[in-house]
């Protein structure tokens, strides 16, 4: 039986295992983790609240400073939940951190990225989608999967706001 699969994890060792390298993070040893994990930090949607998620990077953006990452259990997701209502982020990658917005892409946008993704990285791809309980065998399976923001794998797209690297200004809620 795979751990992963069933749902994000809510309490337990695998919620602990998921969350380890934050403290790594909050150490100020994020450049140990290198560009392959992002800690995102965003806004509780009831509580209003700071959260704070480690994810992995799927590709960068299209801008400098941008990085895209992948929502495995869809609006399973408390964080993708939370990004929907409040789309301020913050988000360290290594050593660098930044401040701007979280936004999920188009559901047919997610689908090509996510097939890229898979074509760029075959096993990293086929072991991710397997321990979150999909099974694509074509690009065509890919896309669908990242195409379904319900029960597939979406893509958010991370990008900072303009001209800005330095994490503070413009966050909608508290930290």
């Amino acid at each position: 039986m795979n751990p992963l699969k069933g749902g994000p994890p809510q309490g337990g060792w695998r919620r602990t295992v998921l969350r380890a390298p934050i403290p790594l993070y909050r150490w100020g040893l994020g450049a140990l983790l290198g560009r392959r994990l992002v800690l995102l930090t965003h806004i509780g949607r009831k509580s209003g609240q700071p959260r704070q998620v480690c994810l992995e990077v799927v590709g960068r953006g299209e801008e400098p400073g941008s990085f895209v990452v992948a929502s495995g259990y869809g609006e399973r997701s408390q964080w993708f939940r939370n990004i929907l209502a409040h789309p301020g982020v913050r988000y360290q990658v290594g050593g660098r951190k930044y401040e701007g917005t979280a936004l999920p892409y188009a559901p047919e946008e997610s689908g090509r990225r996510l097939a890229a993704y898979a074509e760029r990285h075959p096993r990293t791809a086929a072991k991710l989608m397997d321990a979150l309980g999909h099974a694509p065998k074509s690009a065509e399976e890919y896309a669908a999967i990242g195409a379904d923001h319900a029960g597939g794998v979406p893509l958010v797209a991370l990008r900072p706001s303009t001209g800005n690297r330095q994490a503070g200004a413009g966050f909608d809620g508290p930290l």
